[in-house]
């Protein structure tokens, strides 16, 4: 804020006493959010991520079980349908949230880092073409949908590697399920058609 205050060369000082208050405000919530929101397993998940709380055939277990199975992978993996850790059962959510592990003791490494490669083309193509519309709501559009499959992407990938709390969020277009599938084919599909209008 102290930076935000600087450059503005407090022209803006009341947005940044606005989020100077709001960050003062967020601060004494954070208890009672943690203790009377957050539900028992959401709670022990953000404490067994802090390391307040170790339990590894219970909270920890789907996190240390991809870990193994992405470590097991190797540099270039066993093979399509080969991974022990996943077809025998060891991940439960192999198909869904820990997706990632599949594809990281499958394809190794090396797999692992070309679909990050791949999601990274995607989303710096989204964000050029969006640089490029002639309107305001198609940059805007397009730089939201490159946040959304950002966000997913790091969030899904962190609580795989047990970087950030496992939350369940799908990895965009590998996780089953048809909603998340269909929620980002939509998006996708509405922002061609954007780019394509602002090119005529």
């Amino acid at each position: 804020m102290a930076i935000y205050a600087f450059r503005a060369n407090l022209r803006n000082i009341f947005i940044t006493i606005g989020l100077f208050l709001t960050a003062m405000l967020f601060v004494p919530t954070t208890d009672y959010i943690f203790n009377s929101i957050l539900k028992e397993h959401q709670q022990n998940r953000i404490l067994s991520f802090l390391g307040l709380v170790s339990d590894p055939l219970g909270t920890d277990y789907n996190v240390n079980q991809a870990k193994i199975a992405i470590g097991s992978g190797g540099w270039i993996g066993k093979g399509f349908l080969q991974g022990t850790q996943i077809k025998y059962g060891f991940v439960p959510e192999k198909h869904t949230d820990f997706i990632f592990c599949t594809i990281g003791e499958e394809q190794g490494f090396a797999g692992s880092v070309g679909l990050l490669l791949l999601f990274l083309a995607m989303i710096l193509r989204i964000m050029w073409r969006a640089e490029q519309h002639p309107s305001t709501f198609g940059r805007v559009y397009g730089y939201c949908l490159a946040c959304v499959l950002l966000f997913h992407l790091m969030v899904n990938v962190g609580m795989v590697l047990g970087l950030v709390p496992v939350i369940g969020i799908p990895l965009p277009f590998f996780s089953y399920g048809g909603s998340s599938l269909w929620g980002f084919s939509l998006m996708l599909a509405l922002f061609l058609k954007i780019d394509a209008s602002g090119k005529r």
